[in-house]
């Protein structure tokens, strides 16, 4: 396993500011953003709520309550729609405009977990109980189908180009294939003897899969035509996002260890050029490349409120 140089470096990461949500309890989970009216949405899981913050003002203007652990979070801009999935109840609520009104409700059975939008064809796909995502239509709000996995999905990338899905399936010890099309499982990756595969990101430049294992801690990069282990290096406990910052070929980690780590491609692999120090518990996160900002959770703790942190990478 290949060690990064100059770990302790911060410098990769601007503290740009931090956002308080308010009187927010518990841990937080993902996030979503829509980019045309810069606002920010964030799953608080544990308050079971969801926080609606302006990145403009810098603040937090709306929450939307009564949810029943919100974990999964997606915005269609198409149709004007978020979307939230709920771990306690299995539900999808969809909320439409500006106001966010509360327009439909898909239910899954259980644990509806991460969400991911295609918007051109109409679609959004949950992940949910113990195997499978969910297929739902954009323009009638409907389920119309299910994807069959061997156990629960965790995150879960849509390919850009074709028709593939790759899904991160911890408990089957494996990294699943998916022909979106067909609705089924078309390939099987052994995760070997890494384990707790929850993050995941596709560096389509690069035709890789990038995979976070919290046991050991390492990141994993996969070639993505046949998925074959290229190379792995060590990364902060904990993982729970990776993204791909394709101008500076950087990768960003989060993890609730404190830590977000910055690798920069080197190779077949990466190399951790910076450790930024976050919080406890910060696991989850969103890039945005259009703002070119990354948005970073923090949780109520020590007297501190619930936040979310905004970093500007830096050249």
């Amino acid at each position: 396993m290949a060690s990064g140089a100059n770990a302790a470096d911060s410098t990769a990461l601007d503290l740009e500011a931090t956002i308080p949500l308010g009187n927010v309890r518990g841990r937080l989970d993902h996030l979503a953003i829509d980019l045309a009216r810069h606002t920010l949405y964030v799953a608080e899981l544990g308050n079971d709520s969801v926080g609606v913050v302006d990145l403009v003002q810098r603040k937090t203007v709306n929450r939307l309550t009564g949810l029943d652990e919100p974990q999964g979070i997606g915005y269609v801009p198409s149709t004007d729609t978020l979307y939230v999935a709920c771990a306690g109840d299995g539900v999808v609520h969809l909320y439409q405009g500006s106001d966010l009104k509360a327009a439909a409700q898909v239910a899954l059975g259980q644990d509806a977990d991460n969400v991911r939008v295609d918007d051109a064809a109409r679609r959004v796909f949950v992940g949910y109980g113990d195997g499978a995502i969910a297929v739902i239509d954009t323009a009638s709000g409907a389920r119309i189908g299910d994807i069959p996995l061997r156990a629960h999905p965790e995150s879960f990338q849509l390919a850009r180009a074709g028709q593939h899905i790759v899904v991160n399936v911890p408990d089957a010890h494996e990294i699943a294939l998916v022909d979106r099309a067909a609705k089924k499982q078309i390939a099987s990756w052994s995760t070997g003897e890494l384990r707790a595969n929850f993050a995941m990101a596709i560096d389509e430049g690069n035709d890789r899969v990038l995979v976070a294992f919290r046991h050991p801690p390492t990141l994993g990069v996969y070639r993505a035509v046949d998925g074959m282990l290229m190379s792995t290096v060590e990364t902060c406990a904990d993982a729970d996002d990776v993204f791909v910052d394709d101008r500076r070929h950087r990768l960003y980690v989060t993890c609730g260890e404190g830590f977000a780590d910055v690798y920069a491609q080197q190779d077949a692999g990466y190399v951790r050029i910076a450790r930024v120090a976050t919080s406890p518990g910060s696991r989850t996160a969103l890039y945005s490349p259009e703002l070119d900002r990354l948005f970073v959770t923090e949780r109520s703790a020590g007297g501190n409120g619930a936040a979310v942190r905004v970093y500007r990478p830096v050249e």
